[in-house]
């Protein structure tokens, strides 16, 4: 028997991680996709065909596109999963993946969330979204307050005139209607 350095153990393919259960997970997400392809597909089919000469395909053709892909890609990906394929888990860069959830940090995060949804409409997206980013800055541990807030305020301003100005897109101004 020949130990080249094709045939020592280093060379050889790890065994697949996981067993049946991890083959319905697979299968799960082949199912996911599909319908997800479907709903697409008929949402772009339920919507109006009119073209105009700024728009000359119509609303129709990239979703149907996108929803065609999504029903490929859950093919291909059945295809694999029956063929013996499997998802290499991720390693991750820094992370512990033994280590415990920080349970106090993803409440501040949904508190955040939470906070300005209900402030969006009374105090407008400035306030609220300058007290989301400087929340969740908190919570995800920055300690220089006073810069964090000048930082959280630059970009609900940005992504506020980046929304009306760019998109046209108004966000809403609340108490700062006429300001702004």
């Amino acid at each position: 028997m020949s130990h080249g350095p094709l045939d020592s153990p280093e060379t050889e393919a790890p065994p697949p991680v996981g067993g049946r259960g991890r083959d319905r997970a697979q299968y799960g997400m082949c199912a996911f996709l599909a319908l997800a392809g479907v709903l697409v597909i008929v949402d772009a089919l339920r919507t109006g065909s009119a073209t105009s000469s700024n728009d000359p395909i119509g609303p129709r053709p990239v979703p149907l596109l996108l929803g065609a892909l999504l029903l490929i890609a859950a093919a291909v990906y059945a295809r694999d999963v029956h063929r013996g394929g499997r998802g290499e888990p991720e390693g991750g860069e820094d992370v512990d993946p033994t280590s415990p959830i920080d349970w106090r940090t993803v409440v501040l995060v949904a508190i955040a969330f939470a906070v300005n949804a209900v402030l969006i409409e009374p105090l407008g997206w400035v306030i609220s979204g300058s007290v989301l980013f400087w929340s969740t800055a908190f919570a995800l541990g920055a300690r220089r307050h006073l810069l964090t807030a000048v930082v959280a305020i630059a970009l609900a301003l940005a992504t506020f005139y980046g929304f009306a100005i760019g998109l046209g897109v108004n966000l809403p101004a609340g108490i700062l209607q006429g300001i702004l």
